[in-house]
């Protein structure tokens, strides 16, 4: 499939623009795309949640849901708006339709399939098992017997207790990294990107283990009676993995691709 013309042929789908004086084809683009603001992408995100959204330190917005949302607005040939939102209010902003979309990393479950609409899933991530670069241990199995550190209450000391490991439990993940490069404990296991990250960040002389331990992939939520907006989100975000700038945005910020080998797909409504 030309996926260069696929997102060409999904904008003319939703939007008749054609022939119409400036002013009605705008009005007649947010009608069609149903945006809230002609020309505009308005998408709610944290600001406070690395990798996906936080502060450069020219103090501007960047992060992996910022540079993806951001070349997508960009491939819809619309101004990208970030609304800075509370994890907690998030949903409530978008059913009140103070944006259009949410770019906050949100997984998709069953149980929010049923109150939004989801983009085709953006990023996979999950549980991994993070080892020092010199390691023997190739598969989350082989934690067994051996001392694996993990956040204090999580999930992620329930995974490595069930795989029989020994766990330490740590406050701080960087307390855990910094131990495992030490030769402190000879695993941690941890949510798969925000891994990557630290270890880009870090230096440390850190792997991932290929093998996930579990798996979650995230999407973009919108407003359900929205299905022209969630078809030309989904048309940009093929078209930008297919051509290779997803990967380069993100692999540059994380040293890894997240994008979904087999991503869930948008639910639409009959």
């Amino acid at each position: 499939m030309n996926l260069k013309l696929n997102l060409k042929t999904t904008l003319a789908a939703v939007s008749a623009v054609l022939l119409l004086p400036f002013g009605a084809a705008q009005a007649q683009d947010a009608a069609a795309l149903e945006l809230l603001k002609p020309g505009v992408l308005s998408a709610a995100t944290e600001g406070t949640y690395p990798p996906f959204s936080m502060r450069a330190p020219d103090g501007k917005l960047d992060g992996l849901e910022i540079r993806v949302m951001g070349e997508i607005a960009k491939r819809l040939g619309l101004e990208y708006k970030p609304v800075i939102v509370k994890w907690e209010s998030v949903l409530i902003g978008l059913e009140a339709e103070q944006y259009d979309i949410v770019s906050v990393a949100m997984d998709i479950t069953e149980e929010r399939q049923k109150k939004v609409l989801f983009s085709d899933g953006w990023l996979e991530s999950g549980g991994r098992a993070v080892v020092r670069k010199d390691s023997d241990i190739t598969a989350p199995e082989q934690v067994k017997g051996r001392k694996v550190g993990g956040l204090v209450a999580s999930n992620w000391t329930k995974i490595a207790e069930s795989l029989g490991a020994e766990v330490k439990s740590y406050k701080a993940e960087s307390d855990a990294m910094q131990d495992l490069a030490n030769g402190q404990v000879e695993a941690i296991i941890t949510d798969a990107v925000a891994a990557a990250y630290a270890i880009q960040k870090s230096n440390l002389p850190l792997r991932l283990v290929d093998e996930p331990v579990s798996s979650i992939q995230k999407g973009f939520a919108i407003k359900k009676g929205k299905p022209n907006l969630a078809k030309a989100v989904n048309a940009a975000l093929a078209e930008m993995i297919a051509d290779g700038t997803y990967a380069k945005l993100t692999t540059e910020l994380i040293g890894v691709n997240p994008a979904p080998k087999e991503p869930i797909r948008t639910i639409f409504e009959d």
